[in-house]
């Protein structure tokens, strides 16, 4: 038992590391976000309430538990998305491509957005339901904005394949794997959190700005491609890791 912890510390060790770097870009998130005004501490007595913040006022304390769980069963099977791309090209037996990085990302964003409307659909209350249904367009407007929204998503989680496949392909070792995705995670983890602290900054406004969310929007896709073709020009021609 004791030889066998040991075998399996790494990698665990590794995925701790990697949680720890992640976390810690978003306490720097938050911080830019504090210093910059966009988060809001006292909604109820502030004038010119950002959206968010309204939208978030009609929750309960059981609502906002379960749209928490929708919101981590969304994120974990995004993840899970990512890895098992990385794991398939591994392999060697299905090669890598943007194409397939950005479908199955797409694929992937869409059935994570479907699993998360499924659970939202059950915290509100009928009448809220049909109060915002009134207001909302035809199903099949709703329906083409779900598929926009998961392209747009699957531009990030493509990268995200991507950077995973090109640290694999350019590892020899399992030793160099780990730093190698370490390092990954902290470079493009900054340039996510930035895009992310702007794009929120955006949207979470009391009047939103239709072209400053698109300007931030578009600036998020040309970050993710860039990211994208990176990762698919350093993994050409890599040697795949030794099992």
């Amino acid at each position: 038992m004791a030889k066998l912890m040991k075998d399996m510390a790494r990698p665990y060790a590794v995925l701790f590391a990697i949680a720890l770097v992640i976390a810690v870009l978003a306490r720097a998130g938050l911080m830019i976000m504090d210093m910059t005004g966009t988060l809001a501490y006292d909604y109820i007595s502030a004038s010119g309430v950002a959206i968010l913040d309204v939208v978030c006022s009609i929750l309960t304390g059981s609502a906002f538990i379960a749209f928490i769980f929708a919101g981590s069963l969304a994120l974990a099977l995004s993840t899970a998305g990512v890895v098992l791309y990385g794991y398939l090209t591994r392999k060697g037996a299905l090669p890598a491509h943007p194409a397939t990085a950005f479908l199955w990302g797409w694929a992937t964003a869409f059935a994570a957005i479907v699993c998360l409307l499924i659970v939202a659909s059950g915290i509100l209350s009928g009448v809220q339901v049909a109060s915002m249904s009134s207001k909302l367009p035809g199903a099949a407007a709703l329906v083409a904005a779900v598929v926009v929204f998961a392209a747009f998503i699957a531009t990030l989680l493509g990268a995200a394949s991507l950077v995973v496949h090109a640290c694999v392909m350019r590892s020899n070792s399992s030793c160099l794997l780990a730093k190698n995705l370490l390092i990954a995670v902290a470079v493009c983890g900054v340039v996510v959190m930035l895009l992310t602290v702007g794009t929120f900054a955006s949207i979470n406004m009391a009047a939103i700005d239709g072209m400053r969310v698109l300007s931030w929007l578009a600036v998020d896709v040309v970050a993710n491609v860039a990211m994208m073709v990176c990762a698919w020009r350093l993994a050409k021609g890599a040697h795949p890791i030794k099992a």
